[in-house]
């Protein structure tokens, strides 16, 4: 792309340089709640008049936003540790990946490895760019300045690498020789971190990097790659393909080890009791890790075949199509089987959010599997396509409906069922775990150890202080709020 300085590509520096502050403001400034769905906006407003709403892809780039957006809505309405880590890191690529998506050809297999291929060129061509455009800025600064001005400013930067360092060693070597000058000298970071000027560069210096990456990025969205780089396109086509014979021969035996295992393991498999001689913690682990594994492995096996094993003999190709049907049926009753031996140890130990997370992925395995089946049947069925929207759509909705309250709730309704609850693990969710030690103690303040518990809580919350705006959080305020009325008196 060929570089220019007009006088529109400034004043869109210039915006840069604004949302670049509003990131820097963002996310470095405490924990972040609100501010990321400020940050999102303040991002897409930029996007959208940059390009006029003039997009592609747009039913697949509309469910990318709606998951960004309920994705960045997480950090003002919920709490979850483990999110709050993933989704930092996730947010940023889906963005990414979003506005590369709807800036492209309408016609691009982004389901296609090669589609990552161009992600990573576009990125490298941003930083490209805004490296490049920083350099023609400099030079048209110095192209204003006559030769004398511009030969000092050069002399003053030399002078200045060489000279910090030696002043660094100098100031030392006479700290060392004059107690009264070293006391002064100590005394001076006082002075500059009371001036926050070394937090203010690194924060200016952050505003303007962010800048420069939005701004390069911008700038070469709308560029379309070369022919002989055209990647991710409909017509790309793979010639790697496995013997279908082969291919039978490995499904039939598999098929004939987990059909016995099913016939010979079925009362075990759904059997509401434990069996004879084990725990509910030895039955739940001795066959709930083994089963998901070996059902990722057939799903595997599953996914490798059907996209590599190409037969147009008709006998071949309904026997390859009952091996598919067989294997997602016994791993259908493998993950059934799973999923009862984990309602079992939860109903006998408690609900955690490990266990609520193992529940959802066994779900998500299951539509899966599903879906894979009409796959089997209807071959005209893009696979991948449905994997990816289906695997982002499962995600959103984990970040979505609270799973801790999920947690909470059914320890509760559990409590009052066996009069057991864990209440210190409780205490170790967000402020949802919070929430509900509360909700716990109005509904029965004679637990063991609760009212201790939320006197702790509620001079930790105390201590906190005031949030920034950055951190507003809904969950926060609602739970501070409710343990502030909290009559903890004897």
């Amino acid at each position: 792309m060929e570089l220019s300085m007009r006088r529109q590509d400034i004043i869109f520096l210039l915006i840069c340089v604004g949302l670049g502050v509003l990131a820097e403001l963002s996310f470095f400034h405490g924990r972040i709640g609100v501010s990321y769905l400020a940050f999102i906006t303040g991002f897409y407003a930029v996007l959208f008049g940059r390009y006029k709403l003039s997009f592609n892809n747009r039913r697949i780039g509309l469910l990318l936003m709606v998951a960004i957006w309920l994705l960045a809505g997480s950090y003002a309405f919920y709490d979850n540790v483990l999110f709050r880590s993933l989704n930092f890191l996730l947010i940023p690529v889906l963005v990414f990946f979003h506005i590369v998506l709807i800036t492209s050809p309408n016609n691009i297999n982004w389901s296609k490895p090669a589609f990552v291929v161009l992600l990573i060129k576009k990125l490298e061509q941003a930083i490209q760019y805004s490296s490049k455009f920083c350099k023609l800025s400099l030079k048209k600064v110095f192209k204003n300045m006559d030769d004398q001005a511009a030969q000092t400013i050069k002399r003053i930067v030399i002078g200045l690498v060489i000279g910090v360092p030696l002043l660094f060693i100098i100031t030392g070597l006479l700290m060392s020789a004059d107690a009264v000058f070293q006391d002064i000298v100590l005394r001076l970071p006082e002075f500059v971190l009371e001036l926050n000027f070394l937090e203010g560069t690194f924060r200016f210096i952050l505003a303007i990097l962010f800048a420069l990456l939005f701004f390069g990025v911008f700038q070469v969205l709308h560029v379309r790659p070369k022919t002989k780089e055209n990647v991710g396109l409909v017509n790309e086509k793979t010639t790697v393909k496995w013997d279908s014979i082969i291919a039978i021969t490995i499904l039939a035996l598999l098929n004939a080890v987990y059909v016995l295992f099913t016939v010979i393991q079925f009362k075990y498999f759904f059997n509401d009791g434990l069996q004879s001689g084990y725990t509910y913690a030895e039955y739940a682990r001795r066959g709930f890790f083994e089963l998901i594994f070996v059902t990722l492995i057939n799903w595997s096996i599953l996914i490798s075949f059907l996209k590599l094993v190409k037969e147009d003999r008709r006998p071949l190709k309904v026997a390859l199509k009952i091996m598919y049907s067989l294997l997602i049926i016994v791993s259908g009753v493998m993950l059934t089987s799973a999923y009862q031996r984990l309602s079992l140890y939860e109903a006998a130990y408690g609900f955690t959010l490990d266990r609520v997370l193992a529940h959802a992925f066994m779900i998500f395995l299951m539509v899966i599997f599903a879906y894979t089946f009409v796959r089997v049947l209807l071959e005209r069925l893009s696979i991948l396509h449905f994997y990816l929207i289906i695997g982002l759509v499962f995600y959103t909705g984990l970040n979505a409906i609270s799973l801790e309250k999920i947690v909470v709730d059914n320890n509760i309704e559990r409590y009052e069922a066996t009069g057991k609850i864990d209440i210190y693990y409780l205490s170790h969710l967000s402020y949802t775990g919070l929430d509900g030690l509360v909700d716990l103690y109005e509904a029965d303040p004679d637990i063991p150890e609760l009212k201790e518990l939320l006197v702790e809580q509620k001079s930790v919350l105390k201590n906190e202080g005031e949030d920034s705006w950055q951190s507003f959080n809904f969950m926060k305020q609602r739970v501070t709020k409710r343990m502030e009325e909290l009559d903890l008196r004897n």
